[in-house]
């Protein structure tokens, strides 16, 4: 049914004339900085299928994207897998002024008080993805994530490419940042899952169902993850005032300087437009 909303939706605004052109555009996140050796014992890819995964032709890889448009309504998004019956998520709320605000964190690179400072100043609430390496190396910011009423969500132990991993591969990388998020926090880490760079396929959206994770990608994001070409306060403000829509998912990088810089005037910027912030647990399901 969203697919077809989304459809409509598109095809209304190209009818009336209103839509701009649109491009494809590249929404893969980029590797995270890794800060941590290989597990000492990785499951190896699977030459073939074990007997609780998949069938073979479904380890395709596909890398998430969508076509950017400036009329805010809910982008196209690739339609080669169902994600949205396997678990996966990648916008909310369509019918209303819905924004869901998520940050990925690969390292720390010094903005993460900054930014929890303005969410909290605003009220709002997140999402944070964030691997096993810095929940260890960050503990006192993920449990401040947690006093503050944010969501902490997996993004894996190494940062892998989880497209092509096997059932046990997949749990164990996810098992791996729960388990230290529970050590940490003594709470169970919510089941929420973004896959690193966006990379996925029809056995790990399976797999992280059957293990009991809803996969979230996104409807918002853009080159903001490499701390040495950031494009600047202005240009990441422009970005989310002409690409923001109902039901977005946005994901952030919380490395940028620019994201920091121009977050508090976003987000009053979309308020002011009539836009309330959810969390993930008010996704429609």
């Amino acid at each position: 049914m969203k697919t077809a909303l989304i459809a409509l939706l598109l095809a209304s605004s190209l009818l009336t004339g209103s839509a701009e052109p649109v491009e494809p555009i590249e929404t893969t996140e980029p590797p995270a900085v890794q800060t941590v050796q290989p597990v000492a014992d990785p499951t190896p890819e699977p030459a073939q299928p074990t007997a609780d995964s998949p069938k073979q032709g479904q380890w395709q890889t596909e890398s998430w994207w969508f076509v950017r448009n400036k009329t805010h309504l809910p982008p196209e998004a690739q339609q080669t897998i169902d994600i949205l019956s396997r678990g996966g998520h990648y916008m909310g709320d369509m019918q209303h002024k819905t924004l869901y605000l998520t940050f990925d964190e690969g390292y720390e690179n010094g903005y993460t008080a900054q930014i929890l400072d303005i969410l909290k100043a605003n009220e709002v609430k997140a999402a944070f993805f964030v691997t096993t390496p810095y929940i260890r190396e960050q503990p006192a910011l993920v449990q401040r994530m947690v006093d503050e009423g944010h969501i902490v969500g997996n993004h894996t132990t190494t940062h892998p490419d989880c497209s092509k991993l096997s059932r046990e591969a997949l749990q164990k990388e996810l098992d791996g940042c729960a388990a230290a998020f529970q050590s940490l926090t003594g709470q169970e880490m919510p089941h929420y899952f973004r896959p690193p760079e966006g990379k996925y396929s029809i056995a790990s959206l399976n797999n992280a169902q059957s293990l009991g994770y809803e996969t979230v990608f996104w409807s918002f994001a853009y080159a903001d993850w490499d701390p040495d070409k950031q494009p600047g306060r202005d240009k990441a403000l422009q970005m989310i005032r002409d690409n923001h829509h109902n039901g977005a998912i946005l994901l952030l990088h919380a490395v940028s300087q620019s994201n920091t810089e121009a977050l508090d005037e976003a987000i009053r910027f979309l308020k002011e437009e009539g836009y309330t912030f959810m969390t993930l647990d008010d996704l429609p399901r």
